[in-house]
Formats: C-alpha cells, structure tokens, sequence
C-alpha cells in the first residue's frame, strides 16, 4: 500500500532509505545535506534502526565498510568536498566487494568553494579514486527519484557486492514535490553467505573477509591478477546490464540537449518551449553517469548534427558526450559561464538554454 506526501528531496532520501530496509547510518553534517542526518537521527531510532553521527567524513566511511562487512544494508551521505575525504574508504569498500549506497548532494568547488547548488562532482564519482575501480552511479532529476534511487542502489549494490553512488544536488535536495512512498521490488539477490557474523557464524563456511587482514580480496582469488580480472568481469557485466537513460523525441532531432540531474529538469522545459516554437530539439538524460549511456548517444550521432551539453559546471559530462560522439556531430557546452546573467543564484534556467538552441539553429 503507497501514501503520498510532500517533502524535500533529502527527505526523501530517508523515506527511500527506509523503505529500501536500510538500517544503519552514519553520517557528519556539511551543507546542503544536513537534513538526510537530521531525518536519520529523528527517524532511525523510533524504528530500532541505528543512527550514528560520526567525528568526521573520514570516520563515516570506515564505520560504513563495518557495517557492510557485517552484511546488513548501511549507507551514508555527504556532499562534495566531504565526498572527498571518503575517497580512501570508497576504494577500500570496492576491493572488500562490499554493497553499500553513498549519497552525494553537490555543491559549489573547487575547495570549500561555496554551499550554492551545481554540478561539479561528475569526475570525481564516475572516475573513482585509486586502483582502477567503478562504481554504479544514479543521478536523479526528481524529488521522488531520490528516494526510488536509494531502493534501486540498495538492489544493485547487493546484485554486484560494490558500492553504488547516488549523486544529486543542493537544489534537488531542498526542493519539495510529492512523493509517492511504496517498496520496490527489484528481483531476488544472492544470499550474504560471506558476510561476518561473529560468534552466529561458527559452524559455517568462514567468510572470504577472514582470511585477509587488508578486506581479503585474496581470499577467493589464487592471486592478485585472478582478482583483478574477477573485478573486470564484474565491472564488464555492470556496463552492459545496467546503463540507465530516458530519451525525449530524439528520433526527427536536429539538435540534442544531454543533461542531468536537476539541470535535466530545465533541459526538459527548453525543450517543449522549443518544439511548440518548431525547433527540433531532442533530449538524452543519464540516468546511470556509470555506467555512461554511449552507444544511444553514439547512434544518435550518426543521425543529427548538434549536441548541446546542459551541466551546472565548467565542463565534465561533455568530455564522456565527445568521446561517444567521436567527432560525427558538433558537441557544444552550455554551462556555469553561458547563463548570460550576471549574479543568478547558480541555477540554469529554461530561458537560458533556448538563448543556446537559437544560436546554434
């Protein structure tokens, strides 16, 4: 049974949280998502659920590969220039194969840079940090995407055993929509036979986590390289099973707008005003940043002639849109610099890109 209610988008995220059977928190406060912290200390204890707020983003992500290790679903959320701090214990769950979800909410860099919304984190979750890993990446547009995505990270991350990100933003984050609560069902997952149980798991097969003191990654490989090309075979299985995208009357398009996130939603706007103007202009969204939508990008490249990339930044996104376009079509940027004006409140309004789509018509 589903109730609607009206609630900002980083609450949202624990309703999905919720929802998705998570029960372990951890978290330290940044803006512009100190709400998500505040709704899991409100709510998580009335449930038997465990809340904790850690000392530092540092401690959240190490108390996280804990709780993961121990096989129940844990998640934390930050933004930005925490997410950074995180980076070392992202890698560290990647090669323990520990499922988990971390929320990233943007804001402004680089360095402290500012609390105002945009999208500047692109690289830094689609590329990972060291060692040569990937993790599955959701990027919502809306308000109820935010707590689907979190059930929808849940499901994937323990489908592959690997952290997934889900990577909004400020605005998205306090903004209010309605919100339809209910329990996704994904499909069946693979039971947690590897998971630490401490003292209920003797008699049992030990779990690969015990025979490593480094999170064990060669536990169930002969050696190092067996482990890698393990990971590559996942990695592999995750690019082509789980791109993720919605298309908007790309089929008679002349010029494609790409965009993402919050900025998609503005994207989208522009592109009905251009229409009922008779402009023909279409939309790809990622849903998934990784795995990236290339092939429907690459096909599409075949068949117009201009690609306009919408992204709250100086440019990251377009640089994956060229490379699937590989140079068949023009690819152009409207972004931090091209909203034509001065002092806006760091969002990219409907007006502004068709300011760019009649320039390049």
């Amino acid at each position: 049974m589903s109730e609607k209610i009206f609630v900002t988008g980083n609450e949202a995220i624990g309703y999905g949280a919720i929802y998705a059977d998570c029960t372990h928190y951890f978290g330290y406060p940044i803006t512009p998502q100190n709400e998500i912290i505040e709704f899991f200390a409100r709510e998580f204890p009335k449930a038997g659920r465990c809340f904790v707020q850690s000392g530092s983003e540092v401690s959240s992500i190490n108390m996280l590969i804990g709780a993961a290790a121990a096989g129940v679903r844990a998640m934390t959320s930050t933004a930005s220039t925490a997410f950074s701090l995180m980076q070392e214990g992202l890698s560290a769950l990647a090669a323990a194969e520990l499922p988990c979800v971390v929320v990233d909410l943007q804001r402004g860099g680089p360095g402290a840079g500012t609390t105002q919304t945009a999208q500047m984190d692109y690289f830094q979750v689609t590329r990972g940090a060291h060692g040569d890993y990937y993790n599955i990446v959701l990027a919502p547009s809306y308000v109820q995407e935010n707590c689907d995505f979190i059930q929808l990270g849940f499901y994937l991350s323990d489908k592959y055993r690997q952290p997934v990100i889900v990577l909004t933003d400020g605005l998205l984050g306090q903004m209010k929509e309605d919100v339809v609560l209910r329990s996704i069902e994904f499909g069946p997952l693979p039971e947690k036979e590897w998971a630490l149980r401490g003292s209920a798991s003797r008699g049992y097969k030990r779990s690969y986590l015990h025979n490593y003191p480094g999170f064990g990654v060669f536990g169930r490989y002969a050696n190092y390289l067996d482990y890698l090309k393990g990971a590559n075979e996942k990695y592999q299985e995750m690019a082509s099973s789980e791109v993720r995208y919605e298309a908007y009357e790309i089929e008679d398009a002349e010029i494609v707008l790409v965009s993402y996130g919050s900025t998609a939603r503005a994207a989208l706007g522009a592109l009905h005003q251009a229409r009922e103007e008779g402009m023909k202009v279409g939309m790809i969204r990622p849903i998934t940043l990784w795995p990236f939508p290339m092939q429907v990008i690459q096909e599409t490249a075949s068949k117009v002639g201009k690609f306009l990339v919408v992204e709250d930044s100086i440019g990251q996104m377009v640089e994956d849109v060229k490379a699937a376009v590989e140079g068949r079509a023009e690819v152009h940027l409207l972004g931090i610099f091209s909203r034509h004006l001065p002092n806006t409140s760091g969002m990219i309004f409907p007006d502004t890109i068709m300011q760019e789509i009649r320039r390049l018509t």
